[in-house]
């Protein structure tokens, strides 16, 4: 593993209106603007969007699809757009430092438009790889 280590990247099915639910269910996120048209409007939205949190979670995909869970010591994250229903997100990370037995990684989330709904970091152990 070195600077500029790009993890494979994870691209996920459109957001469907089923996925929020499920995902409103699993997280106890059950907020309505993510599943109710009508609650989107009446915030002046289109339509609803994906929890934060469920990009989180695609990254966290990403980040064990590549090393073992247990080697993971932080990770965090900014929200910087919503992610639409029907939004075909697709998550990265590249390894921007390495020392003392750990590397950074930097971490993003984009749709297929280009734009970025989620950027982060991650720091893994490296021992043992």
């Amino acid at each position: 593993m070195n600077v500029g280590t790009q993890l494979p990247p994870l691209q996920v099915p459109p957001i469907s209106r089923t996925t929020l639910a499920l995902f409103a269910g699993a997280s106890g996120d059950h907020n309505p603007i993510h599943v109710d048209l009508d609650v989107a409007r009446s915030a002046g939205l289109e339509d609803v969007f994906a929890h934060g949190m469920l990009s989180m979670a695609y990254l966290g995909r990403l980040l064990t699809g590549w090393v073992q869970q247990e080697r993971i010591r932080s990770f965090a994250v900014r929200f910087s757009a919503i992610t639409p229903v029907h939004g075909e997100p697709t998550c990265t990370g590249v390894v921007t430092a390495v020392r003392d037995g750990e590397a950074t990684v930097e971490l993003t989330v984009r749709l297929a438009d280009g734009t970025t709904t989620l950027t982060g970091e991650a720091v893994i152990a490296t021992e043992g790889l």
